[in-house]
């Protein structure tokens, strides 16, 4: 088994940081806001303790992948990432997973480049232009995001008061998100032009819904086998995620996971890691795993 690596891959327009731990067939994740790679740390040891290949990036503009002006809309993020695997990696055919809007980025990914996605795997998001309602269960930041300039003046050297609040609030325990963990956020978040890049990411909802709704409309739902789950209603997303992506894919599992908020594969590593693994030993080419 390999040791976790850093590395950069520069894709001309953005450079993006990504890492990657062990080997064997190819486990891409793809993190939320206000998080970065660092939140797949617990399930990057265990996949790859299972005979798995796992690659997390930073998503273009946050945490150390480099800050374009535009490109925020998810269908150009799921690029960057398909770069990443089959131009920087040699990785064209590999399991999929995303939390919050790197759930997002998946769905974009998984719908332009249906043979490559083995299986994928969602954690407590929607997909935009499914239907779902944007603004519930107390989602009262989206609105203020999309305000360009007003987000970036509340919070300009007030990055760790802010942050922290989502942190608390949005788990079923005040600390559900270690304090390294958070930490590392905040460092992440509190570079230059950082703060905005997490805003653009809510900025491009309405361009997102559109590129969604026109594959869907083209190319029908997603063929590969999905893994959706919800954190318990109030702080995570209930069953609202299962649902959805029942509307955008053929063959949907999963529920609500119980004991968490938003922030599934940090409040229950052990579990999430127990779901996945589980799920992607049902795809006929799966790694063993291993004692």
């Amino acid at each position: 088994m390999s040791a976790r690596t850093h590395h950069f891959a520069d894709l001309g327009e953005v450079r993006l940081h990504y890492v990657t731990e062990g080997e064997g067939p190819a486990v891409l994740l793809l993190h939320g806001w206000p998080e970065t790679w660092f939140m797949w740390s617990d399930i990057m040891t265990g996949l790859a303790a299972a005979g798995y290949r796992a690659i997390a990036p930073d998503l273009r503009g946050i945490g150390d992948s480099s800050r374009p002006a535009g490109g925020y809309d998810k269908r150009t993020l799921a690029e960057d990432c398909w770069r990443l695997m089959a131009e920087t990696l040699g990785e064209e055919r590999f399991f999929l997973v995303g939390h919050d809007w790197g759930g997002a980025v998946a769905f974009a990914l998984a719908a332009a480049h249906r043979a490559a996605v083995r299986r994928l795997a969602i954690f407590d998001v929607p997909v935009p232009g499914d239907g779902t309602p944007v603004m519930f269960n107390n989602r009262w930041h989206h609105g203020l995001h999309w305000e360009p300039g007003l987000a970036e003046d509340l919070t300009a050297g007030r990055e760790d008061v802010y942050l922290r609040f989502f942190y608390r609030q949005f788990g079923m325990r005040e600390d559900a998100i270690a304090e390294a963990a958070q930490q590392e956020y905040i460092r992440a978040y509190r570079q230059p032009g950082a703060m905005t890049a997490g805003f653009k990411l809510y900025r491009a909802m309405q361009q997102d819904v559109r590129d969604n709704q026109a594959i869907l409309a083209e190319q029908g739902k997603l063929p590969m086998p999905v893994l959706a789950w919800g954190g318990e209603g109030g702080r995570g997303r209930g069953t609202l995620a299962l649902e959805s992506w029942r509307r955008v894919a053929e063959d949907v599992r999963g529920g609500v996971a119980l004991g968490c908020g938003h922030w599934i594969p940090e409040e229950r590593p052990a579990w999430s890691l127990a779901q996945i693994l589980d799920f992607f030993a049902e795809d006929p080419e799966a790694a063993p795993i291993r004692p």
